[in-house]
């Protein structure tokens, strides 16, 4: 039960990790974007760009932590299997 816990909130760990890095890169872009318009009066173009590399990395940043998780879980699994046979 208590192993059912700790797998639980590494999921939910990893969850909410995901939709952090999404949201947070995508402000970030729109921001450094919204900002630039505004020193470079070249509005909406920069913010459009801007929102669109934060958006692209928000997705290579789930795509990172996805495989990482995947890895991890792949390791854990291996070491659990080699435990029981032993």
């Amino acid at each position: 039960m208590a192993e059912d816990k700790r797998q639980l909130f590494k999921s939910l760990g990893f969850l909410s990790s995901v939709g952090i890095s999404m949201v947070a890169a995508t402000f970030i872009g729109l921001a450094m974007g919204f900002y630039l318009d505004k020193w470079l009066d070249t509005s909406p173009w920069l913010t459009l760009i801007f929102l669109g590399f934060g958006i692209a990395s928000g997705f290579r940043n789930i795509y990172i932590l996805t495989d990482r998780e995947l890895k991890r879980q792949e390791k854990e699994n291996h070491k659990d299997d080699s435990g029981e046979q032993g």
